[in-house]
């Protein structure tokens, strides 16, 4: 089954998310297609899904943005977080919201790293989730993260998995 992955991004975001997106997605799901929008920050991304669902139908979302750091950098991210969460309900459909906080880095390469390994492994989770949901389930309980390495699973001694 091929899907239609839209992807809405921002002009606030010191980071090129999409072309990570986009280049893993061609990369491990081919004949994928993708349809791109982007928005001026992070409280844009709800309503940038809701338009691209009118235009595009896409079969699930990428929200991608970056949150500054400023408490009200913060503060914006929730409330853009909750549009999303509200946007997801209204069009029935996932809308994996990818946030990297400013914050995150302890320099600039570090930063770097987090914004395209998120975004990467984020990409595949929204292929995933429209196209072959069960391949998920294999990963609950591991401890998988986006943008650091995995923690792995909670081992307790006589209850390993």
């Amino acid at each position: 089954m091929k899907i239609k992955v839209g992807i809405v991004d921002t002009m606030f975001s010191r980071v090129d998310m999409a072309a990570f997106a986009v280049d893993e997605i061609g990369k491990k799901f081919p004949g994928t297609r993708i349809a791109r929008s982007t928005v001026p920050g992070i409280k844009d991304l709800a309503i940038g899904c809701l338009l691209l669902e009118k235009k595009e139908r896409p079969d699930v979302f990428l929200a991608l943005g970056m949150v500054g750091k400023a408490d009200i950098d913060r503060m914006c991210a929730h409330e853009a977080s909750l549009g999303i969460q509200m946007a997801k309900l209204l069009i029935g459909k996932h809308i994996v919201e990818v946030f990297v906080h400013e914050l995150e880095g302890k320099d600039e390469a570090d930063l770097y790293s987090i914004f395209e390994d998120r975004t990467r492994k984020h990409a595949v989770n929204a292929v995933l989730l429209a196209s072959d949901p069960k391949q998920l389930s294999k990963f609950a309980g591991m401890g998988k993260r986006q943008g650091r390495p995995d923690a792995g699973p909670l081992v307790v001694r006589g209850k390993e998995r």
